[in-house]
Order: C-alpha cells, then structure tokens, then sequence
C-alpha cells in the first residue's frame, strides 16, 4: 500500500500525459502511413522532379562522383536545418502555451498540475461530524482529493431538525459543513452556503441558507437527497465526496448513569447527567454501500475529532461500519478532542474518550489515538473553565497500555477558540501514508 502510493506521487506531474504521447505517436505515423500509401505516385513524381532539378543546378560541379557528393552535402544540410526549424518551432510554441495560460495571477498550468498531484493522493475516509470533522477536511483537502466523508445524521437541532421535521428528509447541517469544507469554489460561494438568517428575517430565522439550498435540491431530485448532496458537491466544485453514513432517519437516545434514558442529539448534549451509554434508533439502519467500500479501499482513516458521543459514537453504531473498519488494513486513527465539552464529556482525560468508544462500539475500530499535548494559553483555560470545560489531559501511558499506538503533539491552533489546527492534523495523518508498522 505504502509502495504504491510513493509511486502515484512521484508519477502524479506525467499522470495523463503517458497515454496521450502515445496516441498522438500512433496517429501521427497512422497519417504518414496512409498519405505514403494513398498519394505515392504522387509523392515519387515530386520528388523526381525536384531531384531533376537538382542534377541540372549541380551540372556545373563536373562529373558525376561531384554532383553525388554534392547531391548528398546538400541533403544532409537541409535535412539539419529542418531538425532544427521543427525543435525551434515546437519549443516557441510551447514556451507561448504555458505563457498564455500562466499569465498574470490566473496559474491555470501550475492549477492544473496541482490537480493532478491531488489526484494522486492517498485514500482518506473521516467519520465524524459537527465542527471537529469540517476542521479536520479543510486541511485534508491540501493533501488529496480522494477523500470520503462519512457523516453522521442525527442532527435533530437548529436548522437542520426543522427541515428534517418538516420535510422528512436527512438533517443537511453537517453535510453542508463538509461540503464547504471540502469547496474549490470561490469564497463568495462558500460565504453564502454557510449565511445564516438573523431574527429579523421572520420565518427563516435561525436557517442556514446551504441548508434550504439542499433542501431544494432535495425537491428537484424527486426526494432523492444522495442526488441533492451530488449536486451540492458539483456547485462547490469540491475536492472528494460526502456521504451520510445512513439514509435513513434515526434518533439518538442515551442512558444516563442514573439510569433514566434521554432521546435527542440536543437534549442528550444539554443534560447535565453523565452518559452511560449511547444508541440509535432503530437501531439497525442500512449503511451507504459507498461508505463500507471506501473504508475497506482507504489507507488512512480518521475517527473524529468532534463531540465523542453525539458525533463520534453514532457513525460507529450503524451496522457494517465499525465491522469494516475491524477489517480495513488502513492506518485507523481516532483524533480525540483538545478541550472537553459540557454535558458529554466532562473532565474526561484522552483515555476515557477511548474507553466511552471501545465500550459503546464493542469493537477495536483504531489503532492510533492522536493526542494534543500542547496547552492553551491561561487567558483561555480561564474562559473555557467559567464555561464548564478543561483541556483534555493526554494520559499517553494510559491509552499504551490499552494496546493503542500513540501520535503525541502539537495540534492546537488558538484563535478565538481552542480548537485543532487542521493544517497540523492533516500534515501528520499523509505521513502515515509513509509509515511502517
């Protein structure tokens, strides 16, 4: 797997060309081939007469040894000076081509191999949702285009539960995160799907406007939401594909540890209980066939980051999933969050958000647990403790000893908020593509 994927890269600038520089050799010795053989009379007339009258332009040399020797000097230099007009004439013509279309600011040749190099890139699948997942693609997408998204669908607040209780269709706040995450399109695009109506604009208050645009796209494709998500996908010209890991719709549900049982993704976040377990609803929804491929064709796959039990655990829990991230050969990586989040993870250490997944999932769907170790600035734990939430402890010692392959650094970008640097996720996950063991 590694092997191959160092071949793609090193072939990834010549990836096309191959093909097409034997087509144009073939085509080229096709046409001498049938203008030889369909104009030869032809042919051979012309060159009799010119080589008649070159015997009568070398007369004045003398005898006829004097005329051969000339004869063939004369060839020979002509034969050069064309050789040399024809190179002169390809190298000037292409030398104009990358000129014109590398003018100015546009880049379309250094774009067009970018995109081949892109191309060529590993296998990517992420699981997720929320925000964790949409950080995590915007700096995959710099590596690769061969990235899957396989997003969870349990959404049942804001904008999305109103059109998923309204229309009956999948809840699109999520797959609209990953779409623009993943956009080539141009910003103002992007800007767009993302506006979000204020409580000045009645009925659409609190709406995503990517969100009633798939939802449109919904109704065009006769209800078809995998058909709206491709057509979103095209608009924003992004680099992979999304995916719900389901189509049909289901609910999350919790049992406390208090035993009461909770039903909702936003009821379940905003209990102050602690989560015993977590489900879904029904519990055996059919899995995206598109979804088992990718993770048993991948070489890596991320597991988060995102809220551990709300965006995490319910891709893990439709069935097939976890079974075929047991049987992928990928490099399986579970990125656990920076900081912990209120009502789901309070004070958790990076330990026991494995230990909520492997006890939910039943399974070992990871190998590798990635694990900040950089802290946030005081200023920020401060604001972030007066909001209920720490800075997730990496207890590497402890994660080893379950058996886990630990990739300990610093992942952290701090802006307004705490969060994962995706361009730092993203580096550190492509060089797994080259790692052994």
């Amino acid at each position: 797997m590694i092997g191959s994927y160092r071949i793609r890269k090193w072939l990834a600038p010549a990836a096309g060309f191959r093909g097409a520089a034997l087509m144009t050799v073939t085509g080229f010795a096709c046409v001498i081939l049938g203008i030889v053989l369909s104009f030869r009379d032809l042919l051979m007339g012309g060159v009799d007469a010119i080589s008649r009258a070159t015997d009568k332009f070398l007369l004045v040399l003398g005898s006829g040894d004097q005329r051969d020797i000339a004869r063939h000097l004369v060839g020979g230099m002509l034969l050069a000076l064309g050789l040399f007009l024809l190179v002169q004439g390809v190298r000037f013509a292409v030398r104009h081509i990358f000129a014109t279309v590398n003018d100015g600011q546009t880049g379309l040749a250094d774009m067009y191999r970018r995109r081949l190099q892109l191309a060529q890139g590993p296998r990517i699948v992420a699981l997720g949702g929320g925000t964790g997942l949409s950080t995590l693609l915007r700096g995959l997408k710099q590596h690769t285009s061969n990235i899957t998204a396989i997003v969870t669908v349990t959404d049942d607040g804001g904008s999305s539960g109103r059109l998923s209780q309204e229309k009956g269709m999948i809840p699109p706040g999520d797959i609209r995160n990953c779409l623009v995450a993943l956009a080539d399109a141009e910003k103002s695009m992007t800007d767009l799907f993302q506006h979000r109506f204020t409580k000045e604009s009645g009925s659409l208050s609190g709406h995503s406007l990517g969100n009633l645009l798939i939802a449109a796209l919904v109704d065009q494709a006769g209800g078809d939401f995998e058909q709206a998500v491709e057509i979103a996908s095209d608009v924003l010209a992004i680099r992979g594909r999304v995916i719900p890991s389901t189509l049909e719709h289901v609910q999350l549900k919790a049992t406390m540890e208090d035993g009461t049982e909770i039903e909702g993704e936003s009821a379940i976040a905003a209990s102050p209980k602690r989560i015993r377990r977590i489900y879904l609803d029904p519990i055996d929804p059919q899995p995206r066939p598109e979804a088992i491929d990718a993770i048993l064709d991948a070489d890596v796959i991320c597991i988060g980051p995102g809220s551990v039990f709300t965006s995490v655990i319910p891709n893990l829990l439709v069935p097939g999933i976890a079974e075929a991230l047991e049987k992928s050969t990928a490099k399986k990586v579970y990125i656990c969050n920076v900081m912990t989040q209120r009502g789901e993870s309070d004070a958790f250490s990076a330990g026991e958000h494995v230990t909520a997944i492997l006890a939910n999932v039943g399974r070992r769907v990871f190998d590798y647990v990635m694990v900040n170790t950089a802290a946030p600035s005081p200023s920020a734990i401060d604001k972030y403790r007066d909001a209920g939430q720490i800075f997730v402890d990496a207890d590497i010692e402890r994660i080893r000893a379950a058996g886990f392959k630990v990739l300990a650094g610093d992942y952290m970008n701090e802006s307004d908020l705490v969060r994962h640097d995706p361009m730092r996720l993203a580096h550190r996950l492509i060089g797994l593509t080259e790692r052994r063991g």
